[in-house]
C-alpha cells in the first residue's frame, strides 16, 4: 500500500483521482480548503484535512500525518476570465502556493510530484493536434501560473532530484461511471454541464460564443477527455516517475465542435438544448486538439470512454441523480 497526499482532492478531477487511488488500495490524505471543492466528493477511506495551502503550519502538519511517497497537486484557481481581472492574485495563489508545496516536498524527502497542468499554456496555437513540444505562449495569468510551476518543477528536478509529471489537460468532462462523483462548480463554466442544465430547463438558453470560426460548422472545436480516463493517466504517470520525469498532454486526440456537443447532449437528454448565438469571446482559439502520442507510447494509456456520447451520458446521469450537485452550502 502506497501513501499519497492529494491537494485539491475535493475538487472535480482531484476527487476522481482519489477514487482511483483508493480503488487500488492506496492510503490517501486530501488537503483542501473546500472553497470550490466539496466534502462529499472525498470518498470514504480517504483522510480529509480542511486547510489552505497558504497556511504553512497546516501544510507541515499534513505532510507529517500523511508521510507521503508522492504528492498530487490539483489545488488551484482555474477561471481564465477571473485571472485576467486578478492576475497577481492568480500568480500568488497558484504559483506561490505551488512553489511552497514543492519546497515542502523537498524538506520531507518526497521524491515524486504530479502537477495538474493545462492546455492553456499553449495560448492560441496555429496547428492541431498540439504535442508537448508546441510553443508555450500562455494567453492568461492562469496559464502563466501553471507554466511557472512547470518551470519550478524542472529546477527542483535539476537541483534536488525531484521527479515530476506535468499533465496538461485539455477539456476534462463526464462523471464517475459508478455515479459516486461528478462535476459541480459554482459558477459553472464548462460546456457540457451548462448544456445539460439548459436542456433540463434549469438555466436559460445556452450561449454559443461565436458561429463564424473557420471550422466545419462555424463553432469552436475542443478535445474532451473523460475524467475517469484522466484519473487513470495520473496513476500511469506515477508509475512512470520510477524512471524519469515526464510531461504529457492529456486528451482524446479528437475534436468536437460546440454544436456537436450540443447535439450529443440533446440525444442523451431526449430533448433539444435551447441555444442563443452570441459574439465571440476574446482569446478563444478556433481549434484545440491534444496530441497524445507521448503518453500512449510511454505507458499504453488509451481512453476507455473515448466517445463524446459516452462522456455526455455519464455527465447527464450524475446531474439527474444530483440536481443540486453536492450541495451549495460552503464546506459541503
Amino acid at each position: 500500500m502506497s501513501r499519497y497526499l492529494v491537494t485539491g482532492g475535493a475538487g472535480y478531477v482531484g476527487s476522481h483521482v482519489v477514487a482511483a487511488l483508493l480503488g487500488r488500495g492506496d492510503a490517501v490524505t486530501v488537503i483542501d480548503d473546500l472553497s470550490t471543492g466539496h466534502r462529499a466528493a472525498v470518498l470514504p477511506g480517504a483522510r480529509l484535512i480542511v486547510a489552505d495551502l497558504a497556511d504553512g503550519a497546516a501544510v507541515e502538519a499534513a505532510f507529517a500525518a500523511a508521510r507521503p511517497e508522492a504528492v498530487l497537486h490539483f489545488a488551484a484557481r482555474s477561471l481564465v476570465g477571473e485571472s485576467m481581472r486578478d492576475p497577481l492574485g492568480y500568480l500568488a495563489d497558484n504559483a506561490g502556493n505551488g512553489i511552497a508545496l514543492i519546497r515542502a516536498c523537498i524538506r520531507h524527502g518526497v521524491g515524486r510530484f504530479v502537477l495538474s497542468s493545462t492546455a492553456a499554456l499553449f495560448g492560441a496555437p496555429s496547428a492541431a493536434p498540439i504535442d508537448e513540444d508546441a510553443p508555450i505562449a500562455p494567453a492568461s495569468p492562469y496559464g502563466e501560473s501553471k507554466w511557472m510551476l512547470e518551470r519550478a518543477l524542472a529546477w527542483a528536478g535539476r537541483v534536488h532530484g525531484l521527479r515530476y509529471a506535468a499533465l496538461r489537460y485539455f477539456n476534462a468532462a463526464g462523471a464517475d461511471p459508478a455515479g459516486r462523483l461528478g462535476e459541480d462548480h459554482d459558477p459553472e463554466t464548462h460546456l457540457i454541464p451548462l448544456a445539460i442544465d439548459a436542456a433540463l430547463g434549469r438555466r436559460p438558453p445556452l450561449g454559443i460564443f461565436g458561429t463564424d470560426y473557420p471550422t466545419p460548422d462555424g463553432t469552436c472545436i475542443r478535445d474532451y477527455v473523460h475524467v475517469s480516463d484522466l484519473a487513470e493517466a495520473h496513476l500511469l504517470a506515477l508509475a512512470r516517475l520510477e524512471q524519469a520525469s515526464v510531461t504529457y498532454n492529456l486528451g482524446s486526440a479528437t475534436g468536437h465542435s460546440v454544436r456537436a456537443v450540443i447535439e450529443a447532449v440533446g440525444r442523451a437528454a431526449g430533448r433539444p438544448v435551447p441555444v442563443e448565438a452570441k459574439p465571440r469571446r476574446a482569446g478563444d482559439p478556433a481549434c484545440l486538439i491534444a496530441g497524445c502520442a507521448r503518453i500512449r507510447a510511454d505507458t499504453g494509456w488509451t481512453p476507455r470512454l473515448p466517445s463524446l456520447d459516452a462522456i455526455v451520458e455519464t455527465a447527464l446521469a450524475w446531474r439527474l441523480a444530483h440536481p443540486g450537485g453536492y450541495g451549495r452550502a460552503k464546506g459541503v
